[in-house]
């Protein structure tokens, strides 16, 4: 787990998250079809099966953001692993050139300057 992929595990979760959270809504949905079902009039059944309707779609819509917000996060998070990537590569060829050009092996980052000593 330790070489694992923080993107991939927070993408995992949220699917998996999503899988409890749609679970969830169609046993609430199934209630309500359930009380639609022993209904005696029919105004009681219509007004059940309504709130079944809504509650999948409440369920869904929550489910897609539940996933879009964990996209974003792990895109983020593996746009920030890069960009700090690039910037140690960078770094590191800066530091580079800055000895080649010095002729030393541990000449300081360009933008620092060294303490006499």
């Amino acid at each position: 787990m330790a070489d694992a992929d923080l993107d991939a595990v927070i993408r995992q979760l949220a699917k998996k998250q999503n899988r409890e959270l749609m679970t969830a809504a169609k046993k609430r949905r199934d209630r309500f079809a359930g009380l639609a079902a022993k209904a005696k009039d029919k105004a009681a059944r219509d007004t059940y099966r309504e709130i079944a309707k809504n509650i999948m779609l409440q369920g869904a819509a929550a489910a897609r953001r539940l996933q879009m917000s964990a996209d974003n996060v792990a895109d983020s998070y593996a746009r920030s692993l890069r960009q700090a990537a690039e910037a140690r590569a960078n770094t590191a060829l800066v530091a580079k050139k800055a000895a080649k050009k010095t002729g030393r092996k541990n000449a300081a980052p360009a933008g620092r300057v060294r303490k006499p000593g």
